[in-house]
């Protein structure tokens, strides 16, 4: 064994003491640094494993290409994995939603921008619509959403199924939080407003419409979670009002980063809500729950990290995407089975356009359904 391995061994001891499980996360790779931070960002944690030990190795379409677009760290890999232009020549993608069909078709609601102009595209990013027989892809873009609305403007898409059969997607960042709804996946699509804030006695700029995520609840009311960290609920409609029902969440739980969090997505299962949410500038993302979605939130630990080795295919072969960003979740019969990421392949100040670098969105299996009962195990012996 060499002096890393032993190090990495020493660690992964340490980790054991620390969560019970000698083995917790013994078979993720990280440097010593990163080994120290995720081991106190987990060590809350009520049970030996953390989300990102859930995920599952990704089926591929074939054969994995090494001649796709893309640095070595994302070689080999399956360009028909979820949505990429693959000759990379016209579109970066981004974000990333998936929803589940009548038509038995997997619905991917994303943004997209030309590549020519970098990763800094995204100020000019327009929302599209594409459609995969499978939740793994590959997902054929079928253009943009509304076209005849500022030309398809649209960042930070996500979408959702709404209480009266009728489909939302709900773009924030560049628009003030618009909501466009149709009666199919398949368009057309309307402009029913943009979302509306109560401060409700809080501090206005919790409730600002950047990084928005959206969810109905159990009890059919909306909730949205922005990139403050604010918990927002409407009981009036997916317009809103929305009212904040206190300050960001964030600086509340413990061992989590006070500094560049943003992209929350939100969702409820096992009886608890979940957000997962990303540390840009420590590349590292993290997962809370709560019983009621507005307080109590635990700290679940470690979501992911680039460095880990959890974007891998069933024949062994790892991705290291250099940023991991956007996460989305496909919710099947209860339970999470997919996460989606908006991924780049290099730092994005380096993706300057027409070089062989750029975005896309992958989709990761994931086994909700075990850590659903792994946590509630774990929460029933405390």
């Amino acid at each position: 064994m060499d002096s890393f391995n032993k190090c990495l061994a020493c660690t992964c001891a340490v980790l054991g003491l620390v969560l019970g499980s000698a083995t917790a996360n013994s078979r993720f790779d990280r440097s010593s640094s990163q080994q120290s931070s995720t081991r106190d960002s987990i060590k809350l944690s009520t049970m030996p494993k953390t989300l990102i030990d859930y995920f599952r190795p990704t089926p591929s379409h074939g054969r994995l290409s090494t001649t796709a677009w893309g640095a070595p760290n994302v070689m080999p890999r399956d360009p028909k994995n979820g949505l990429e232009d693959p000759k990379m020549k016209l579109w970066d993608y981004w974000d990333g939603q998936i929803i589940k069909g009548p038509d038995g078709k997997y619905h991917l609601f994303a943004s997209r921008w030309d590549q020519a102009v970098g990763h800094n595209g995204w100020f000019h990013s327009k929302a599209i619509h594409a459609v995969s027989d499978s939740a793994i892809g590959p997902y054929v873009d079928k253009g943009l959403c509304w076209p005849d609305d500022q030309g398809g403007k649209g960042h930070n898409v996500t979408a959702l199924v709404l209480p009266d059969g009728r489909y939302a997607i709900v773009v924030s960042e560049t628009r003030p939080g618009d909501i466009f709804v149709s009666n199919s996946l398949n368009g057309p699509w309307e402009h029913l407003g943009s979302i509306k804030v109560d401060a409700n006695g809080f501090n206005p700029h919790d409730g600002g419409m950047s990084n928005v995520a959206i969810m109905v609840r159990p009890d059919g009311d909306f909730q949205i979670v922005p990139r403050s960290g604010a918990i927002l609920i409407s009981k009036s409609g997916i317009l809103g009002p929305y009212k904040i029902q206190g300050p960001s969440i964030y600086p509340s739980i413990p061992e989590i980063p006070q500094h560049d969090l943003e992209d929350p997505v939100i969702w409820f299962s096992g009886g608890l809500y979940h957000i997962v949410m990303n540390c840009w500038s420590d590349r590292r993302a993290f997962h809370l729950t709560s019983p009621n979605g507005i307080d109590h939130w635990t700290n679940r630990g470690l979501a992911y990290e680039p460095n880990a080795d959890f974007v891998r295919y069933k024949n062994g072969t790892i991705n290291h995407w250099n940023k991991l960003e956007r996460p989305g979740v496909l919710v099947e019969n209860g339970h999470v089975t997919h996460f989606t990421f908006a991924v780049i392949d290099v730092p994005k100040d380096d993706e300057r356009g027409n070089d062989g670098h750029g975005s896309k969105i992958i989709v990761v299996p994931f086994d909700g359904k075990a850590m659903d009962r792994d946590i509630a195990r774990a929460d029933k012996k405390k």
